[in-house]
């Protein structure tokens, strides 16, 4: 490697060489290792572009009287003193100014700009961590299967209220659901949530419609049909309240969101005209700032007013199950999940295109012809390439952090918990240049968990980070001490560094929020049976003999969980005593679970091949939180000091016969 990449790349934050999840060590190539430096600004195809590129770097650093970001605490003077004269503007629009040397004031909490001889430094001020929250547990449903009368059509917010209602009678302290973020309407295959389109804007598809929707039902959603009826239903209610005149309370919304809003909205508009994705769309369309844009939204007036009234609507239906989630006295009621990217092709990437940065124009917030993945691991060997954009660390530096911010209120607007997808990206992502092995980029892992405690501590809060994975070394630390919760997975806690037994879950960490398993894991029931085994043995992932040893280690590892949880059943009431008496904070209990379903809702590693985010629950809203299993599962969480029980205070019925309960302090 020449000596001019190889110190671009330390001076980046970009690592090249690293251990992969199966343990393996790994050494991106040069062209991984280049690409990622042009990404970041810093063009690296040759050593003497590579040496250019640092001498830039070094320079453009050695000249900064104050660094690019800084971290302090409301109501304390900030332990920073610039080298020449200051002034800084506050988030209210407050100003200082200072003498080279003089201390900074006390700041209160927010988003703050010092300037000092053109030099810019986001002050990040925010309370140091954020109180956990006390013992409770709460139900993860999937939004799109959720189905009410008959199993047809899409899940929508209306049901979304009900559910957070009926469990809330259980006792449940919150209902999780996946990201709701905007979609891809003109594309009915597009329907992955991990995928969006624009990551601050909702998904239009979770309407409640105005009226009955055909359809075909059954266990599966057929997206190719249930998209078109979802969105014809929709149409009619907007035709309706247009006739009538926009009522004044949208119009004011529509007003108060400004331009942010009518961007995305045009972008939705063309896509109904060139097509869901920007990048086939004709030349003059793929900037928002272009002309021809603007001319096309004057002309094209009602159908932005369609898709500002579709957010409009999403934003109260949202709002409403979250209110009558915590009026029916659930703790935090919804709890909402924030992808870790965005479709390289979708609007947020489309909106951003053209923004400049304070003292460093043009520095892309999303580095082109990168995508996010993950690095090999047993389950994937080749590793990962998820074809999802992610933030860049010196464009979202650049930006002052207000992309990350606004990503977070958006969400947090409607929700009492948010949990970050893949926050192991808080301190390094994994970027997969085009066509390349991919390699590991440094983010400004304290400034992001800053910028998170901000806008939670605003909202009321509480953050999940899902830290799963090849977890980088002092993150969790950095996750504890900010006061965000980990996630813990019952069929991942075992002694690793020893006997690879699992642990009990009395032993799980305190500040997290425990779960048998997730979307991408098997159920109760198919994890038992090793149905994930089957199913990629099915699918030829897996050959013959390498299926027959799996089963065999999942029949060894039900056993050790078994004895590690001390389940004096293998039924439902065994692994809701284990999960209760978990020693986290927070625990979690799938709707698929409470149902016996055996399929779980996604299979890494494929896409069409497995029905991915498309099974409907086995049961409809009304009948699941009727269903005695729910009532039982509140009955159990009660009885280990977690939530109230079914009917929040009546007097329980008979508690059904669980694990032994470890004596409380």
């Amino acid at each position: 490697m020449s000596g001019a990449l190889e110190a671009l790349c330390t001076a980046l934050g970009v690592v090249w060489a690293y251990r992969d999840g199966a343990g393996r060590d790994r050494i991106a190539p040069p062209e991984s290792r280049a690409g990622a430096c042009t990404a970041l600004g810093f063009p690296a195809a040759s050593e003497a572009e590579a040496a250019d590129s640092l001498a830039r770097l070094l320079a453009a650093r050695a000249a900064r009287p104050v660094p690019e970001w800084h971290v302090c605490t409301p109501d304390f003077p900030p332990d920073l003193a610039p080298a020449r004269p200051w002034s800084l503007r506050c988030e209210d629009g407050t100003c200082h100014e200072g003498n080279a040397g003089e201390p900074l004031p006390p700041l209160p909490p927010g988003l703050h700009r010092l300037e000092a001889a053109g030099s810019v430094c986001t002050m990040i001020c925010a309370p140091p961590a954020l109180p956990l929250p006390a013992r409770g547990w709460g139900l993860m449903a999937p939004l799109y299967g959720l189905w009410e009368g008959a199993p047809a059509g899409l899940g929508s917010y209306g049901q979304l209220a009900s559910l957070a209602c009926g469990a809330a009678a259980t006792g449940a302290d919150f209902v999780g659901i996946n990201p709701v973020h905007a979609g891809f309407p003109c594309d009915p295959m597009a329907f992955s949530p991990y995928a969006p389109s624009h990551r601050r804007r909702l998904n239009l598809l979770h309407v409640t419609p105005g009226q009955d929707e055909t359809g075909p039902t059954g266990p599966l959603i057929d997206h190719p049909r249930a998209v078109p009826a979802r969105l014809a239903a929709l149409e009619t209610a907007f035709a309706e309240v247009a006739a009538a005149g926009m009522p004044l309370a949208f119009e004011e919304w529509r007003r108060d969101e400004g331009a942010a809003l009518e961007r995305f909205c045009t972008h939705q508009a063309l896509s109904e005209v060139f097509g869901p994705y920007w990048h086939l769309w004709p030349e003059a369309m793929r900037r928002p700032d272009a002309p021809e844009v603007a001319a096309f939204a004057r002309d094209h007036a009602l159908r932005l007013c369609f898709h500002a009234w579709g957010q409009w609507q999403a934003a109260r239906q949202l709002s409403a199950a979250q209110a009558g989630a915590r009026a029916a006295g659930m703790a935090h009621g919804l709890y909402l999940d924030l992808a870790v990217g965005t479709h390289h092709f979708g609007a947020e990437i489309w909106s951003e295109q053209g923004a400049s940065a304070s003292g460093e124009a043009g520095v892309a917030l999303f580095p082109a012809r990168i995508s996010l993945g993950a690095p090999p691991d047993p389950i994937a060997p080749q590793g990962q390439n998820w074809s999802i954009a992610t933030f860049s660390p010196r464009g979202l530096t650049a930006r002052g952090f207000a992309p990350l911010a606004e990503t977070l209120r958006a969400q947090m607007r409607h929700a009492g918990i948010l949990r970050i997808d893949h926050i192991l990206g808080f301190e390094r992502a994994f970027w997969v240049p085009e066509g390349l092995p991919g390699l590991y980029v440094a983010m400004p892992r304290d400034a992001m968990l800053a910028v998170t405690r901000l806008e939670a501590f605003r909202a009321g809060a509480l953050v999940v980070g899902e830290d799963l994975g090849a977890v980088p070394p002092g993150l969790r630390a950095a996750l504890a001490a900010s006061g965000i919760l980990g996630c813990r997975v019952a069929w991942l806690e075992r002694d690793w560094d020893g006997t690879g037994e699992f642990l009990p879950p009395e032993d799980w960490e305190e500040a997290a929020l425990a779960s048998l398993s997730t979307h991408d894991l098997p159920t109760w029931a198919g994890w038992r049976v090793g149905r994930e085994i089957a199913w990629r043995a099915r699918l030829g992932l897996v050959d013959a003999e390498a299926s027959t040893q799996a089963h065999a280690a999942r029949a060894r590892e039900v056993e050790g969980f078994a004895r590690a949880a001390r389940l004096s059943t293998p039924g439902r009431a065994g692994w809701l005593g284990a999960l209760a008496r978990a020693g986290s904070r927070l625990v979690a209990v799938q709707a698929e679970d409470v149902l016996d379903s055996l399929e779980q809702a996604n299979l890494p590693g494929t896409v069409l091949e497995h029905p991915n985010w498309r099974r409907r629950l086995a049961a409809s809203v009304a009948a699941l939180v009727a269903d005695p299993r729910l009532a039982e599962a509140g009955r159990i969480m009660a009885r280990h000091g977690r939530g109230d029980g079914p009917d929040r205070g009546a007097t329980p019925g008979v508690v059904p016969s669980d694990a032994p309960e470890k004596p409380r302090a």
